[in-house]
């Protein structure tokens, strides 16, 4: 049986591997519905927090594109960006400083992405509560193995880029 039979359409030239307990996390369906509401009620080993503050904390990104992928979430259930408090858009900016800060002495970062995804057709995997990405980059890190394997290489486990950043995290 051909994939047009099976209802599936063409084939294309991309493998696909097959992470069913990852729509439970982008459908916000553990805890109370969204994890970034779930995570600061964990421990921070266990929600992968790297910092909490007064209005926001920073957590790895259970998915990351490269190594060290931060997110600086607001403590309060809110989804766009004009909706923030001034002290929680003071605080956001401030975090995402010490997170630029912590990186670069954690390792070495020659750059970075730093950006909102507000709404899911700008790319939000988590629409419903806003958060900020911090990711870390490397003159040549974006290799083969995306582009042909689809597919990214961790070279570290989350737990101990974790540990790293919370020793580099600097102090106010």
């Amino acid at each position: 049986m051909t994939s047009e039979q099976r209802g599936c359409g063409d084939p294309d030239a991309f493998q696909r591997l097959w992470a069913p307990d990852r729509l439970t996390y982008v459908k916000g369906e553990k805890g109370d519905g969204c994890p970034f509401c779930s995570i600061p009620g964990l421990s921070d080993s266990e929600g992968l927090v790297v910092h909490r503050g007064i209005g926001c904390y920073v957590v790895l990104n259970l998915y990351p594109y490269n190594p060290g992928h931060l997110m600086v979430v607001p403590y309060r259930h809110v989804a766009e960006y004009e909706a923030l408090t001034a002290d929680e858009v003071a605080e956001v900016g401030a975090l995402t400083q010490a997170a630029l800060v912590a990186l670069k002495a954690a390792s070495g970062a020659h750059g970075f992405n730093v950006g909102l995804n507000l709404g899911g057709v700008a790319g939000a995997g988590i629409a419903q509560h806003l958060h900020q990405h911090v990711v870390p980059r490397w003159g040549g890190d974006t290799n083969f193995m995306p582009v042909v394997g689809q597919t990214r290489v961790l070279p570290q486990l989350l737990a101990e880029t974790r540990d790293m950043l919370v020793a580099a995290w600097p102090v106010p």
